[in-house]
């Protein structure tokens, strides 16, 4: 009878601790407004904010910038709003609502509008907030002068008349492939655009006044983003040779070297500027940017490189070719934009705090970079104007997302619209600060994660533990609200799980970015080995190994790739994890190496079929035992719902505990606020039940 009261007295203990330290809510963690699509044009500034799945653009206009909603939308429908492009004026925004088709045509329709969805183009007038309607399609490039609008539908090109109300839209491009990159030249007389061709790309030059198309220098490669010299008179673009056995998912540390080519838009003849080396840096790595080539007023195209195994600026002088590295030394460059005077360029980057990200400044043709931005927040999406105002978003372990001004000179960051952030959203003392923890994979490699303790834990008493495992994979999670709402969600739900008495540890385990080539291009990750399963145990065994940990009650969860490592987390060490959260993830790579590469076909080469299934979850269910919910929208665009399908099937004939929870007409970024309280609701009822 001693025994038996002194282990319910410990478990009252634990609940009341547990109770106790939750001081807020789901809705509350998640009641921030989230801002995207950061545009700066002379004098204003213009941003998205996602407030509780309802979007809305808002402005901000000197002198006082202060915040301002222009439109006034007001259902949580799953509709995005993206692209913002100011006219010359600066009295209109044209914006696209809406997403994008999946491969049967269907638009993102989550909210289950009978009547349907499409994605459109929108005008919306800044005095007034009256809106319209003024196309079907996406991509869309404002002339220089305003008056005309080309944009994207169905990958083809169209023009309407913006002057006349009642214009219609028209063709303006008939011809073969798929358009993209539409720009136009400084004077408005020229149209530079990449024609997608599935095994080669070319870049077309189209001139208004004759309507004619010249490709330039056309061959089987891959070219994309076009860009225009100041004048007017060049476009330089990326050449990127074919590689037909090219396929997602597996480490590429070298590829046939991609370049830099410059044309002559009158004679369309080329010259290359710049060529990678053979092996690191050999296979092109993207930036977060408008362009991946940006000209500068200097003469100068910046463009990211990793020839020293890491993401940087370099710039190449168009006429001496001669080049310079702008960011050296150990750690990323991500968030990039020229500034509006073309003669520096602002950039956020992992630099001297390599779990989290800051605003430097470098000028062109290249000195020494200048950090912008300090202390301990996160900031990102940098734009500067040309008065030298800085303008970004930024965050911080307790702060969520917003949009901040800095002017130049420096000083005290102004917040352009303190009203994103709601009175009923949790503070300081009530959320935790996240620890940076370095721990060892099974197999020996140095490993980053954010850890989140819970506050008031006594001494001797030990709770469960959760690890979390992003998407992607080519992401890093940091110390802090991410700068995309994907995961700032998932940092607001583990800020959530810490507040019920969880310890959580948030692994951003090998493949991701933000730590080199070589982590990020692993050896035998994903479709080829599964290696980051050595990452999952690495984190599993720290957990273990802590004083505060209850090691019989350690769970998981995760997104996409991360819902992939939750499931070989269940699936090769359930003796470890006591029950896991699934979402939308990878059960098979050879179905989602097909979603993106259409042409995959596993019965051609068995035997790396054979080991993409082998590095799978699914190769391993007969020793699945802990119990696990799965969550997935049907209409997911990323990771096909016949994942979860197939999966669950196999836990059905394997006598696994499964739970399921299904959004229809969801994608896999869910699109409506109520799915991702619905699902994170979900997700903590079961660790509760299961780990409690």
């Amino acid at each position: 009878m001693m025994k038996k009261l002194a282990l319910l007295f410990a478990g009252l203990i634990f609940l009341s601790t547990a109770t106790h330290a939750q001081s807020f809510t789901l809705e509350e963690i998640l009641s921030a407004a989230m801002p995207t699509s950061l545009t700066v044009a002379e004098g204003r500034a213009a941003w998205v904010e996602n407030n509780k799945g309802v979007r809305n653009i808002w402005l901000a206009t000197a002198p006082g910038y202060q915040a301002r909603r222009v439109t006034a939308y007001t259902k949580d429908d799953g509709q995005g709003i993206s692209r913002l492009v100011f006219n010359p004026q600066g009295t209109k925004i044209y914006f696209v609502r809406g997403g994008a088709a999946n491969r049967r045509g269907e638009y993102p329709n989550p909210a289950l509008n009978t009547k349907g969805s499409d994605r459109a183009i929108w005008e919306v007038d800044l005095a007034t907030g009256k809106t319209r309607k003024i196309a079907k399609g996406a991509g869309q490039a404002l002339s220089p002068d305003g008056h005309t609008l080309i944009y994207l539908m169905s990958g083809k090109v169209y023009a309407v008349n913006l002057a006349d109300d009642k214009a219609r839209p028209v063709r303006l491009i008939n011809t073969r492939g798929r358009a993209a990159g539409l720009t136009w030249s400084p004077d408005g007389s020229k149209i530079a655009f990449q024609s997608n061709r599935g095994d080669h790309a070319f870049i077309g030059i189209y001139t208004v006044a004759d309507s004619t198309l010249l490709y330039i220098d056309p061959t089987v490669d891959q070219d994309s983003n076009p860009v225009w010299s100041p004048d007017g008179t060049r476009v330089a673009f990326i050449r990127i040779p074919n590689e037909e056995q090219r396929l997602p998912f597996m480490p590429r540390r070298s590829a046939l070297p991609w370049s830099i080519r410059v044309a002559d838009v009158v004679t369309g003849s080329t010259q290359e500027v710049w060529r990678a080396k053979e092996g690191p840096g050999s296979a092109f790595r993207y930036v977060s940017a408008g362009n991946q080539l940006l000209w500068a007023a200097t003469n100068a195209i910046v463009f990211p490189y990793e020839g020293d195994g890491w993401t940087h600026l370099y710039a190449v002088n168009v006429r001496s070719k001669k080049v310079g590295l702008l960011t050296p030394g150990n750690f990323e460059v991500q968030f990039v934009a020229l500034a509006a005077d073309g003669k520096s360029v602002v950039y956020s980057s992992n630099q001297n705090d390599i779990d989290r990200q800051h605003v430097w400044r470098v000028s062109l043709p290249g000195g020494t970079p200048q950090k912008l931005t300090s202390a301990t927040g996160i900031e990102w999406s940098p734009r500067m104007d040309r008065e030298g105002n800085l303008f970004y978003l930024a965050a911080d372990a307790t702060t969520p997302a917003h949009v901040e001004m800095l002017k130049p000179g420096g000083g005290k960051p102004i917040r352009l619209h303190p009203g994103s952030i709601p009175a009923g959203f949790p503070d300081s003392k009530q959320l935790v600060v996240p620890q940076q923890v370095i721990f060892t994979s099974a197999d020996g490699l140095r490993i980053h994660g954010q850890l989140f303790v819970p506050k008031n834990i006594k001494k001797g008493e030990k709770r469960p533990a959760l690890l979390f495992f992003h998407g992607g994979s080519r992401r890093q999670m940091l110390l802090g609200f991410h700068h995309r709402g994907y995961y700032h969600n998932a940092y607001a739900m583990n800020q959530y799980l810490a507040g019920k008495g969880y310890i959580v540890l948030s692994v951003n385990y090998r493949s991701g970015i933000g730590y080199g080539m070589e982590f990020r291009e692993a050896l035998d990750y994903g479709a080829r080995g599964a290696s980051e399963f050595n990452d999952v145990l690495g984190a599993g065994l720290y957990l273990q190994n802590r004083e505060d940990v209850d090691a019989a009650r350690i769970g998981l969860w995760g997104g996409s790739y991360g819902g992939f490592l939750t499931a070989m987390g269940l699936a090769r060490a359930s003796e470890m994890f006591a029950a896991g959260v699934d979402l939308h993830g990878v059960h098979d790579w050879n179905l989602v190496i097909r979603n993106f590469v259409p042409t995959y076909d596993a019965g051609k080469n068995a035997a790396a079929a054979k080991l993409a299934f082998d590095s799978s979850p699914l190769a391993y269910v007969d020793t699945w035992r802990s119990p696990v919910l799965l969550i997935h929208g049907d209409d997911d665009r990323n990771v096909p719902f016949s994942e979860s399908v197939h999966l669950a099937e196999a836990l059905r004939r394997q006598g696994v505990e499964f739970e399921q929870l299904i959004f229809p007409d969801e994608v896999h970024g869910f699109l409506m606020y109520k799915s991702w309280l619905k699902a994170y609701k979900a997700t903590a009822d079961f660790f509760d039940r299961k780990l409690k």
